[in-house]
C-alpha cells in the first residue's frame, strides 16, 4: 500500500517539478532581453511594437504600430508556447512577418525572456 500511494505522489510531483525547472527567470531574462532594447521597449513603440503587456495580447494588434500582414492575420494570442515559438525562430513561426532578429537557440534563455515579459504587464 506505501508503495502505492509514493507512486500516487511522485506521479503528481514528479510533472510539477519538470515544470518549475522549464519556468524562466525573469532577472536574467531582463539581461538576456537587452539586444531587443534596439528595437522594443515597455512605453510606447519604436522600430518594434511597445511590448507592456504583449503576454496574453492577440498579435499584431497593439495600437499605433504597422505590423505585416502576416503577423496581423496570423491569429496568434502571445501565449508562453507561441511566444516561445515566435523566439525561438519568427521567420519560421510567421512567414512574412517583418522582424529582422533571427532568434535565440537557448531554450532556457527564451523561458526566461518570457518571464521577464511576464513582468512588464
Amino acid at each position: 500500500m506505501r508503495m502505492l500511494a509514493l507512486g500516487a505522489v511522485l506521479a503528481v510531483v514528479m510533472p510539477l517539478a519538470a515544470q518549475a525547472q522549464e519556468a524562466g527567470d525573469a532577472a536574467a531574462g531582463e539581461k538576456a532581453f537587452a539586444p531587443c532594447k534596439a528595437c522594443h521597449n515597455f512605453q510606447k513603440n519604436g522600430v518594434g511594437p511597445d511590448l507592456k503587456g504583449v503576454v496574453g495580447r492577440k498579435a499584431g494588434t497593439y495600437e499605433g504600430y504597422n505590423y505585416s500582414a502576416a503577423l496581423k492575420n496570423s491569429g496568434i494570442t502571445w501565449d508562453e508556447a507561441n511566444l516561445h515559438e515566435w523566439l525561438k525562430n519568427p521567420k519560421a513561426k510567421v512567414p512574412g512577418n517583418k522582424m529582422i532578429f533571427q532568434g535565440i537557440t537557448d531554450d532556457k534563455k527564451i523561458n526566461d525572456v518570457i518571464a521577464y515579459l511576464k513582468t512588464q504587464s
